[in-house]
């Protein structure tokens, strides 16, 4: 156990300022703090307010992850942040402070990609990813369908939204039915007491000359917003259980149905599903359904696990100093829109053979500091 590397990952793409520590592929802290609630009377994140939440947030986090954990800072063997995809300037917090502590430390720093980490958090549930692994990640951001022969160096994407993630469309129908905000949660929660075969929605993309593996979930939205203006303009009651129920139904059938021919397609025998949305209790249940029948494992993590958290960052940064990868260079930058096929970003010195300046610094450092 003690030769697995340990190491401190900080999440700050949205509004969760997460800190997790990982020992290997073993959760020994994920410290969490939310400006969710900061958010909700705007019925939506609202980049300003998150990026100060974060930097009130950031170094109360890490400390009681470390406390939480048992660990010292001087402990770990690597620090790694998300440097994209998400908001910039939430980012651009998560990355500074990523930066201060391995500067300070003297620790190598890993930038890497939010929606590699998603993939990566089952490890820490159920053990090393096999692979290839094709992975459904579905959140507030994104919807995806990617590919992992290596969760360090190659991740490919089948298909992705080519309009609104399943989260946001989630978002817009509570907000339509007036369920406040986050909708994912309380959608879930109204859909169990209701009938989804009620109300026949449009299942986006689903047609024979369709993209197999994109999502589009914008036609969906305009079609349930519209039957529950029909409903309210003829002064009927709108069933808002049976609206969840049939709405998060067209949601889910696409997701899963997509997933699985993706792995029929590619041959793939594992089917991980990760993000926010991977919390919502239909969509397991389906996905396990249609994974049965077709022969394919699921996996997917606990829902703390699924949502965004520090947790799923230090995940990747582990198996990235395990596996030998570069560090990142002192000047990583926060990258709004990151490709999922940058699983992480190396330093731009190693592309040359390596440079010692990394190492260098990281000496100096230490002089200053602990002298």
């Amino acid at each position: 156990m003690a030769d697995e590397p340990l190491v401190l990952g900080i999440e700050t793409s949205c509004d969760e300022t997460g800190v997790g520590i990982v020992r290997g592929t073993t959760l020994l802290a994920d410290a969490i703090a939310s400006s969710v609630d900061e958010h909700a009377r705007f019925g939506g994140v609202v980049p300003e307010v998150a990026s100060r939440a974060h930097l009130e947030a950031m170094v109360p986090t890490i400390e009681r992850a470390l406390k939480e954990a048992g660990v010292s800072a001087r402990d770990l063997d690597g620090i790694s942040v998300t440097a994209g995809p998400g908001l910039a300037g939430a980012l651009l917090v998560g990355v500074s402070a990523a930066k201060a502590y391995a500067y300070a430390l003297g620790k190598p720093l890993y930038g890497v990609n939010h929606l590699a980490s998603h993939i990566c958090v089952d490890q820490l549930e159920h053990g090393p990813l096999p692979e290839p692994t094709m992975a459904l990640l579905v959140s507030g951001g994104h919807s995806s369908l990617l590919l992992s022969s290596d969760i360090t160096s190659d991740v490919r994407p089948m298909g992705a939204t080519i309009d609104d993630a399943a989260g946001e469309a989630f978002d817009k129908i509570a907000r339509v039915l007036n369920l406040g905000f986050p909708g994912g949660p309380v959608i879930d929660r109204y859909a169990k007491e209701g009938d989804p075969r009620a109300i026949a929605f449009p299942r986006g993309l689903t047609g024979p000359r369709d993209a197999a593996y994109d999502f589009s979930f914008s036609g969906l939205k305009t079609a349930v917003a519209r039957w529950i203006e029909a409903k309210r303009a003829a002064g009927e009651d709108v069933p808002v259980r049976d609206v969840a129920a049939s709405f998060q139904e067209a949601v889910v059938d696409v997701l899963t149905r997509k997933a699985v021919r993706a792995c029929r397609d590619e041959g793939v025998d594992h089917l991980m599903i990760g993000g926010g949305v991977a919390a919502n209790s239909r969509l397991r249940v389906l996905a396990q359904e249609r994974c049965e029948a077709a022969g394919i494992t699921l996996r997917v993590p606990r829902p703390k696990l699924c949502t965004d958290n520090g947790a799923m960052v230090a995940a990747l940064g582990a198996e990235m100093v395990a596996r030998g990868r570069d560090a990142s260079d002192w000047d990583l930058s926060a990258d709004s829109s990151l490709p999922v096929t940058d699983p992480h970003v190396p330093g731009r010195s190693h592309a040359h053979g390596h440079s010692h300046s990394h190492d260098h610094v990281h000496e100096v450092s230490k002089g200053n500091l602990y002298s």
